[in-house]
């Protein structure tokens, strides 16, 4: 039987919030990718003096000092991160939409690993101290759902809370999980995104244990190299991102902050690890969001690449984008942004799509720093040089936003933002 795909219904992003290694708000994050910062740094803690990895993208600590000082010994990093975002989020919104029913609005906050910080220090704590040594919050602070439920127990939110756990595509799937939510009618505003803060030995150690780590500790700023010929691995980062959104129809004139008109997923199901190295399954998603959103490759006037900076990831979706969007593949300008803010993991869907929006509303898209030399096997429009401008289709401007995971998780999303000179200066 083959069933029809239905046309998404848009929902409307009413306010966002995130935390960054280059900024404590989605506004400042947002200024140093345009600036062309890096927010890459030598790590220079005792804890990662003996490690063959020690560089990370972190969030300053004193992004968490406005937290209650009970909250911080009560939860785990990865879950202070999503609150600082949720809050941010919620009073944008809240500012642009006025009162709203609690019991309409739903929290879908992933992750991929949730509270490994953690999990780490209480391993260590039973090591050296035995049982009596070992916090009894242990486990509802490293569980992945922590930072959802935190965040609806912080704001007085009952319309569910949600924890999509899907490795590197967790915060995209959150957006995607809330269109579906709202789109049901299940909430009126869902809070959509995610967290990670895997900075920690364990964190460091695991991944590059793997072979999946930039070496470059000699040389943080150039470490993350997505698309370049010369890229070793991608570079661990810590973060939260979180977006309000509601349905179109329902969105008060001037508070929409721009569009999600659709999503696409698929799975690759190939490896635990290695993405589907033709990237045959991921341009299934790429395909699903552009015919659920109603859009020609040719309408969208920018891509935002997950480009990790691994050899294997990077190559499969380059395939994939040129294998779906064809010969307008030569033109669209491709943004990846990783190579300054390192990998975010379950929070890097989300903070990179409230770039991808900013990126819309001001009709410019920032360069991939660290991408040149590009490799030879990357047939597309990567944007290495310098800040291009974005050209709307009709009134509004479209982006394509790619998200994958460890065990072929994909995620594609359609945005939008305004593209008159009025509904940029908001």
């Amino acid at each position: 039987m083959v069933v029809q795909q239905r046309r998404a219904q848009r929902v409307s992003i009413v306010g966002w919030g995130s935390v960054s290694p280059l900024g404590f708000n989605a506004a400042s994050t947002w200024e140093g990718v345009l600036a062309g910062r890096s927010g890459i740094k030598a790590l220079t803690s005792a804890w990662s003096e003996d490690l063959p990895v020690r560089i990370s993208g972190c969030v300053p600590d004193a992004a968490t000092q406005s937290l209650e000082p009970l909250l911080l010994r009560r939860s785990d990093r990865c879950t202070q991160l999503g609150l600082l975002a949720a809050r941010e989020a919620w009073a944008m919104a809240s500012a642009a939409i006025g009162a709203i029913d609690a019991a309409r609005v739903a929290v879908v906050l992933g992750t991929g690993i949730g509270g490994l910080h953690t999990m780490h220090e209480q391993h260590n704590q039973l090591t050296a101290g035995g049982p009596s040594r070992v916090n009894p919050l242990t486990v509802p602070m490293l569980i992945p759902d922590a930072a959802a439920g935190q965040v609806a127990i912080d704001l007085g939110l009952h319309g569910g809370a949600h924890t999509p756990v899907s490795a590197c595509a967790s915060g995209a799937e959150a957006m995607m999980l809330a269109q579906m939510l709202l789109n049901d009618g299940r909430a009126d505003l869902v809070l959509a995104g995610g967290t990670e803060a895997p900075v920690n030995r364990l964190g460091l150690v695991g991944f590059s244990a793997m072979r999946a780590l930039s070496c470059r500790n000699d040389a943080p700023e150039q470490a993350s190299r997505p698309y370049s010929k010369t890229r070793d691995g991608f570079v661990l980062s810590e973060g939260a991102g979180v977006l309000a959104m509601m349905r179109e129809e329902d969105t008060p004139n001037g508070a929409a902050l721009g569009w999600q008109l659709a999503c696409g997923s698929s799975s690759d199901g190939h490896h635990i690890v290695a993405p589907e190295p033709q990237g045959t399954q991921a341009s299934l998603a790429i395909e699903d969001a552009l015919r659920r959103a109603g859009v020609d490759p040719g309408d969208l006037c920018a891509i935002q690449a997950h480009a990790t900076g691994t050899s294997l990831g990077d190559l499969a979706e380059a395939r994939a984008l040129r294998r779906s969007l064809g010969a307008a593949a030569d033109h669209i300008p491709v943004f990846a942004p990783k190579g300054q803010l390192g990998h975010l993991l379950g929070a890097a869907g989300a903070v990179e799509a409230i770039l991808g929006v900013q990126a819309l509303r001001q009709g410019v898209l920032p360069p991939s720093i660290n991408s040149e030399p590009l490799d030879p096997e990357v047939e597309l429009a990567v944007n290495c040089q310098a800040p291009v401008a974005l050209l709307g289709s009709g009134s509004e401007r479209l982006m394509l936003k790619n998200a994958f995971g460890f065990g072929g998780h994909n995620v594609s999303l359609v945005l939008s933002a305004p593209g008159s000179s009025a509904e940029q200066q908001r």
